[in-house]
């Protein structure tokens, strides 16, 4: 699959290295796109993208199709799957691509280790059709996760924060933040 190691080289250029969910993730972002009908060489403003994992596979999806968080292109659900949705905003089409399960990992190294080169090479050289699960789907994306400028602002009653896009949380009548509203994931110190 030569054809793939451009975008291969974005996502090691992105990520730092090329391991199986650089891989993965390459050859989902490119179904996805094919699937819609758009080329990864040109900007796709129409291009939303959920991912739904924290890992490697976010960083070559990001690579390759140009999806960011801070344009509000780039999605992300914790399902803990390697998992993408892509979706076309000007036609509403959307596909979700998951790796489809199956043996894939090669023996390991004279160490006992994980063969990493292995596992690239193999998860390169195996048919799309074997490796990912492509399926049509519908996203509802509401008017407050579109990309451009939010539409609502408002401030927590507790911590004077603003919160926009409608992430707001009403509790006993009273407008907060999820931080607030729901507990930090940090702790002030002082």
């Amino acid at each position: 699959m030569d054809d793939i190691t451009p975008y291969l080289n974005k996502g090691r250029e992105f990520h730092g290295d090329v391991c199986p969910g650089i891989v993965i993730g390459t050859r989902i972002a490119l179904a996805g796109m094919r699937e819609l009908g758009m080329n990864p060489e040109e900007k796709n403003r129409d291009l939303i993208v959920y991912v739904e994992i924290d890992r490697c596979m976010a960083d070559a999806i990001q690579a390759v199709t140009g999806v960011t968080m801070g344009h509000r292109t780039l999605k992300y659900r914790d399902y803990g799957k390697f998992a993408a949705t892509f979706l076309d905003l000007s036609t509403g089409k959307a596909v979700r691509i998951s790796a489809a399960e199956g043996e894939r990992d090669p023996s390991p190294d004279n160490g006992g280790n994980p063969n990493m080169a292995g596992m690239v090479e193999k998860l390169t050289q195996t048919p799309e059709e074997e490796l990912l699960i492509i399926e049509e789907v519908e996203v509802d994306i509401g008017e407050n996760d579109i990309p451009g400028f939010p539409k609502f602002k408002t401030y927590c009653e507790d911590c004077g924060d603003r919160i926009l896009d409608s992430r707001e949380v009403l509790v006993n009548g009273q407008t907060l933040c999820k931080a607030c509203a729901e507990g930090p994931y940090y702790q002030k110190i002082g």
